[in-house]
């Protein structure tokens, strides 16, 4: 049984608490907690968003918010691959099943987005 709920907004709050989780084992470094403080934002805002789109006022809104939460899941993908794990090989692993879950994370939100915009 995989451990990916099907419940987008579970699925994205599970996604932030990894990350949460993740960011306290890296290595110190002055880039790695700048890095680490955008991710932590763009992480939470992927749910965030979602949940905004989820009481949008109109279709309108709920696309601008779909989008949004798209954005935040691409810009963690980024703080991701600027992360630097060290030779650490868990955090490595750990690091590549962050980067891939949020790139389902934002097939997902592109499917739902080309939904909504046909």
């Amino acid at each position: 049984m995989t451990d990916k709920p099907f419940d987008f907004e579970q699925r994205s709050r599970q996604f932030a608490r990894k990350v949460k989780f993740f960011t306290e084992k890296i290595p110190y470094s002055i880039s790695n907690t700048e890095y680490t403080k955008q991710l932590i934002r763009s992480s939470g805002s992927i749910g965030a968003n979602f949940i905004e789109a989820d009481e949008a006022l109109g279709k309108k809104d709920r696309i601008m918010h779909m989008r949004i939460s798209r954005k935040e899941a691409k810009e963690s993908i980024h703080w991701l691959d600027l992360i630097d794990a060290g030779n650490n090989t868990e955090l490595q692993k750990e690091q590549t099943y962050l980067k891939d879950e949020a790139n389902q994370l934002l097939r997902i939100l592109s499917s739902i987005i080309l939904k909504l915009t046909q």
